[in-house]
This record gives C-alpha cells, structure tokens and sequence, in this order.
C-alpha cells in the first residue's frame, strides 16, 4: 500500500509540541482498505527532557476527554528516541503520509526527529493533508459517524482513511 496515514496526540498544539502518542496505519486511498498498523505511547517527560513543549490549553482539554482517551495514553509509554526509531523501522519514502492537516501531524513529528538529531523516515515531498482533501466534499466528513476511542491516535487514523477514502471516491466518481 503506498498511502500511510499518522496521527499523534500531544500535549500543546504549536510546534514544538510534546508528543504522547504516535499512530500510523498503511491504506488504499482507491478501496479504503487497510494494512499494517502502528501504534506507540511515549513518555511525556522523555519529550519535556528533549526540549518540546507543553501548553496549559492543552492540558485542560485533555482533562475534558473521556477517561477511556485519557487512559489509552497510560499503557506502556517508551522514550521519545526510541518511540521515533521504532517509527523509523515501520515508515518509509515510498509512502504518500498524511496528517491532519499536513503541519499538525507531521510538522511536529518532524520537529521531534530534529530534536531528537535522527533523519525524518517519509519523503517530505510526498507529505498530504486531510483537511485539504476535506474541503472538496466538507458535507462527507460532517455526516461522518466517528468509531472507537475519540483522540486515540489509531482510532483517529482508522476514522481519517474512511472519510478520506468517501471523499476521495465522490471526487473521482
């Protein structure tokens, strides 16, 4: 499958934000069907250690979410470096990524390998945006019916294939 969809969750919404949970999941853009899947919680003072950041917006909005989302973060958190080389290992160039929108997701994820002095795993120019995808047929995404855990990062990539494959398909149709 050539299309690799990311999603994080963080702890601040600019930049340089703290990452806590790192989701990917390979796709069919065409079919919206599925393939292998990544998912990994990273610990939060490894990434407050490594210089990203934290907002108190953010934490409060966390504190707002489901106890099941906030819990979903807890299991098994592993340091930042090794969270980013695990990535490594599953990501590669030959993948169209995307993010949503392309400077949230893969923005930070990008400002964390730099921090983290390892070289990105995608090709920068084969980056793609859901939001931009989105705006062609908004109706598709706002009839949607989210499944899963809202702000778990693999929930929300499942649910982004699904209403980018609907999208994609009105659009070539």
């Amino acid at each position: 499958m050539e299309h690799l969809m990311i999603d994080l969750e963080t702890m601040a919404n600019e930049s340089f934000s703290a990452i806590i949970s790192l989701a990917a999941v390979e796709f069919d853009i065409n079919t919206g069907q599925t393939g292998k899947e990544f998912y990994i919680n990273i610990s939060l003072q490894s990434c407050i250690d490594l210089g990203l950041i934290v907002n108190a917006d953010t934490i409060m909005w966390w504190m707002k979410q489901t106890d099941e989302a906030r819990k979903s973060l807890l299991n098994g958190t592993v340091h930042i470096v090794d969270a980013l080389t695990s990535f490594s290992g599953f990501c590669n160039k030959d993948y169209q990524v995307w993010g949503n929108s392309a400077r949230f997701d893969l923005g930070i994820l990008q400002n964390a390998y730099n921090k983290a002095k390892l070289p990105i795993c995608w090709d920068f120019k084969k980056e793609r945006c859901v939001r931009t995808l989105v705006s062609f047929k908004p109706e598709i995404k706002a009839n949607f019916k989210y499944l899963g855990v809202g702000h778990n990062a693999l929930a929300d990539c499942y649910n982004q294939i699904a209403y980018c494959h609907l999208t994609w398909s009105k659009i070539n149709s």
